[in-house]
């Protein structure tokens, strides 16, 4: 096995890239990072509108989930990254935290450790904020985050249009009140996208220290008397660390890689003919994620970027964000929304609004011949739980991704009244200049049955997939509060899978923030 590593981080995504450029801050510690996907080379990596071609096959790997039984049976396409910066060098830059409660819920859970008091200082400390310095934003961290440069005239309609319905505006979604629409802060330096690989890690390849390879999928997590000691590779290549091995492959890829390596519900394992290390039955279940719904409509005129999707006018976008680093080009395309309630008695809000400004962005979604503007809505705090398992011992072959949308009737319910308050926002007088008529869902549309039907044919993954290696002070737990494996020794998880519950919002700050926050704990440790 070679040597050399304190270290082996499994995954370049958004806290792997954190812990790689944390952990090799120390010049002593020697860091290995893995990532299974390729360099993020491509423009569409850092152009802000590159978002638009992410869901249809760039820098993923191209999965779906299994059919939805409480959906009819519907496939879902299941974007996940494959490329160094994970998600977040592919999602819309979309800057939210969740909600205060939710991290203090984890900490009532038994998450010492991990209260909205705990986590607030490693949100502070990752920021590069070009609007804010206060209690709850920070300036001078690795990962730019930016206000919007490209709204259009609609955004503000948007924001009246739901005041009509009492809805208030909220200049900061990520502070002190999540309540209300706003503007988005995004991912976002300079007009590019700050991924978690160019705060990073790029800035530190030049590190003696640090070792990136791409191109390099993990076989198995080598475990020797009841502790993790290194790593192999697809091409049997064995590697070893000293200290730890910090798992950070996301919701979908740290339980698989666990299955493959014999870590998981030992019936499972043994159906496939994988020897059993350790029998965790919890390893790939309790999967969370946000189901979006999305109100459709066509626009009286050229009010979104649509018009940007014919040759000659996507040219001309990009002479502009050239020239003046505006325009286009220069939006997430999301970077619109809010927070508000499904359910009145919510502790606090329950649904998140995301204003697409334009149509047919995303994989599976359709698109307005005449150019239309698109309002997605998904329930916060789902009920329904999933599962990730493998379908063969073959590493090239996907997981079997099953988020059970709609398993519980409250979810159901409390979807359907999101997108009926999406129409009711769109439908308000400030927008009445912009839209021409709303085509998704149509006038046909009118029963909860006809809303339930029309879900299944036209809903989406919220990318917001979580909880698959849970987090808890309980013998169940897959990791304790500082993250470390129950039941074998130098093996973290670091990543969005140890979420108890998902967090009231996007989820690529909270990884971050995890990623920063497991820095600390893994250098406390090293000390005794």
């Amino acid at each position: 096995m070679a040597e050399g590593y304190d270290y082996i981080i499994i995954g370049g995504g958004s806290a792997g890239s954190v812990l790689a450029g944390r952990l090799s801050e120390d010049s002593a510690v020697r860091v290995l990072l893995l990532e299974a996907g390729g360099r993020d080379r491509h423009p569409f990596y850092h152009l802000p509108a590159g978002f638009a071609k992410m869901t249809k096959g760039i820098g993923s790997w191209g999965w779906e989930t299994v059919p939805q039984r409480h959906m009819k049976g519907r496939v879902f396409n299941y974007t996940q990254a494959r490329v160094i910066g994970g998600g977040s060098a592919i999602n819309a830059q979309i800057y939210t935290r969740g909600n205060a409660a939710d991290y203090d819920e984890w900490r009532q859970m038994g998450c010492e450790g991990w209260s909205y008091e705990d986590v607030l200082p490693y949100f502070r400390k990752a920021e590069d904020n070009d609007t804010f310095d206060n209690r709850y934003h920070g300036k001078g961290g690795p990962l730019g985050v930016s206000q919007p440069i490209a709204p259009l005239p609609i955004c503000e309609a948007y924001f009246e249009a739901a005041a009509a319905l009492g809805i208030p505006r909220n200049m900061d979604v990520a502070g002190e009140a999540q309540d209300g629409v706003a503007y988005y802060q995004l991912t976002q330096r300079n007009a590019r996208r700050s991924s978690a690989a160019m705060a990073y890690v790029a800035p530190n390849m030049g590190r003696p220290n640090l070792t990136v390879q791409t191109g390099a999928q993990v076989r198995r997590i080598v475990v020797e008397a009841g502790r993790a000691t290194g790593v192999e590779m697809l091409d049997g290549a064995k590697i070893t660390a000293t200290q730890e091995i910090l798992l950070c492959s996301g919701a979908i890829g740290s339980p698989r890689l666990l299955q493959l390596s014999g870590i998981g519900p030992a019936d499972h394992l043994q159906d496939l003919g994988i020897d059993v290390v350790l029998d965790q039955p919890e390893v790939g279940e309790n999967l969370q994620d946000h189901l979006d719904l999305y109100c459709i409509c066509e626009l009286t005129g050229p009010h979104s970027y649509d018009r940007f999707a014919k040759p000659h006018m996507a040219a001309l976008a990009g002479l502009q964000y050239l020239l003046t680093r505006k325009g286009p080009v220069a939006s997430s395309l999301f970077e619109t929304g809010g927070f508000w309630y499904a359910d009145p008695d919510a502790r606090s809000p329950d649904l998140q609004f995301h204003l697409g400004l334009g149509t047919g962005i995303e994989k599976g979604v359709a698109a307005m011949p005449q150019g239309g503007v698109t309002l997605n809505s998904c329930y916060l705090r789902p009920r329904s739980r999933g599962s990730v398992r493998l379908q063969s011992d073959d590493p090239d072959k996907a997981p079997l991704i099953d988020p059970n949308y709609l398993q519980d009737p409250q979810d159901r319910e409390m979807s359907i009244r999101g997108l009926k308050l999406t129409q009711e926002i769109m439908a308000q007088a400030p927008l009445a200049p912009f839209i021409k008529a709303q085509r998704l869902p149509g006038p046909e549309v009118k029963t909860d049955r006809d809303y339930f039907e029309f879900i299944c044919d036209h809903s989406k993954t919220a990318h917001h997939c979580a909880g698959t290696c849970r987090m808890g002070a309980d013998s169940g737990a897959v990791v304790d509060p500082r993250l470390r494996f129950n039941g074998i020794a130098g093996l973290r998880v670091v990543d969005n899978s140890i979420m108890p519950t998902v967090i009231s919002s996007n989820t690529n700050a909270a990884a971050i923030m995890i990623g920063e926050k497991a820095a600390d704990m893994i250098r406390e440790d090293a000390k005794g």
